[in-house]
């Protein structure tokens, strides 16, 4: 499926730092199939469905040199066409079953999202490996899907929100994968054969990138047989390595892109830290009272409710497998966005130099623990979530242990952690319109 976004694969696992503990613990079987893919499972039989999450790693960050948008293409056609069925048969077939597969790519993973009944499970597992493994990629298939790829292209280069977020993407992370779009350029795209697209298969869809998580009506013993009938005719290996850590190249200042609109898109960012960073947890306390938490936060009551200078604004600790950045953004009127920009800057430097109080804090505990029921409504979810987990090597503990964590926090660690990350003058501004009063930096 095409998506006009650039870390699609993270779509996961932006839940699972607002995830907690709620009244009963999640009960997570870690299970290796006969095989040897390991598989993590929620088991729940009160209705008869499973949801199925595979997350092969290393995503659209696997494009072969010059073949930006190959993987992202490859993707959206595993839907279209498998084995001796062309795209209408198959769906048709997937529809039959009252199945649902949906194949979704970012940077860090392909994502495979499954629903199957339990009475036709086997039958829609096998259609599920058909697609992984015996796609057709037919030519009329391959420009009707590449058409679409290239209208989300053109779409991106009229979108100043898109537009920014590529900007500050390019100069956060040099010559990473990270920052390009995962969709390609109009050029790279263009000039994909079907035998890129063969060998973008290869590249990633192996079983020792592959995780697995499931949720719902099926045990462990018959789990791991279906993931090995799934799974087990993909290479063991895949064709290319996967990537290296991201270096974060942004330094402090600001970038105009020249855009002719009434109002200015603004992108910021500064360094980040890893979730096994130990403050991770302060941090993410510390955005939440800082610019994540809506309009509780200090940016929304700065920004918009005492000044009206913009409709929303918002930060947050964004955690790619390969790097990581605290970012934020807004829009405003071209004449008042430099009063917000000067002002996201003071609400940064008296972050931390007034550190939050007691009822900031308990406020935003309040908040994150209170979310963790809406996260778990639903086996979708919860196979997605668990997947996500395991993609970024958190253990599976950490659902019932993540709020003791929150908990723990104190405002002494919100400001140690502040002292050490927030420092206005490393924050890089992307402004995309016709700013009054802005000049660009460096």
């Amino acid at each position: 499926m095409i998506r006009a976004v650039f870390t699609l694969a993270f779509a996961a696992l932006v839940s699972l730092t607002a995830m907690g503990q709620g009244a009963r613990a999640i009960d997570i079987q870690e299970i290796t199939s006969p095989g040897g893919i390991k598989v993590w499972l929620v088991e729940d039989h009160s209705i008869p469905f499973t949801a199925l999450s595979l997350m092969f790693r290393g995503g659209a960050s696997l494009d072969a040199p010059g073949k930006r948008g190959q993987i992202s293409l490859m993707t959206a056609l595993l839907e279209e066409g498998s084995g001796d069925m062309s795209s209408v048969q198959y769906a048709e077939a997937v529809e039959g079953l009252g199945a649902q597969n949906r194949f979704d790519v970012g940077d860090d993973a392909l994502i495979v999202s499954a629903r199957m009944l339990t009475e036709n499970r086997d039958q829609a597992a096998g259609l599920l490996r058909q697609a992984l493994t015996e796609p057709r990629f037919d030519p009329d298939a391959v420009e009707r899907v590449r058409g679409q790829l290239q209208a989300v292209i053109r779409s991106e280069a009229t979108d100043p929100n898109a537009i920014a977020a590529k900007e500050l993407a390019r100069q956060a992370w040099g010559d990473h994968p990270y920052a390009t779009s995962v969709n390609g350029t109009a050029g790279s795209v263009a000039s994909l054969t079907r035998d890129d697209l063969v060998a973008a298969k290869d590249r990633i869809l192996a079983r020792d990138r592959v995780v697995v998580a499931a949720a719902g009506d099926i045990t462990g013993e018959e789990l791991g047989k279906l993931i090995d009938s799934m799974l087990g005719g993909l290479p063991e290996t895949g064709s290319a390595p996967l990537p290296q850590p991201a270096s974060l190249q942004l330094t402090g200042g600001v970038t105009v892109i020249d855009w002719d609109s009434p109002q200015t898109v603004v992108n910021f960012a500064q360094p980040g830290l890893p979730m096994s960073d130990p403050d991770y947890f302060a941090a993410f306390v510390a955005d939440h009272i800082l610019g994540g938490g809506g309009f509780s936060s200090r940016l929304m009551e700065e920004i918009r409710e005492k000044r009206g200078l913009t409709y929303g604004v918002g930060t947050g600790l964004s955690n790619g497998v390969y790097g990581e950045t605290w970012q934020g953004g807004m829009a405003s009127a071209n004449d008042k966005v430099a009063e917000a920009v000067d002002l996201i800057r003071q609400v940064w430097d008296r972050f931390v130099t007034e550190g939050v109080t007691e009822k900031e804090l308990a406020d935003a505990k309040t908040y994150l623990t209170g979310e963790y029921p809406l996260r778990f409504d639903g086996n979708g979810k919860i196979a997605s979530i668990l997947a996500g987990m395991q993609l970024i090597g958190l253990p599976a503990d950490y659902v019932n242990t993540r709020n003791s964590k929150i908990e723990a926090v104190t405002a002494e660690d919100v400001q140690r952690v502040a002292r050490r990350l927030l420092h206005s003058d490393q924050i890089r501004f992307v402004l995309v319109g016709r700013p009054d009063g802005v000049e660009a930096t460096d």
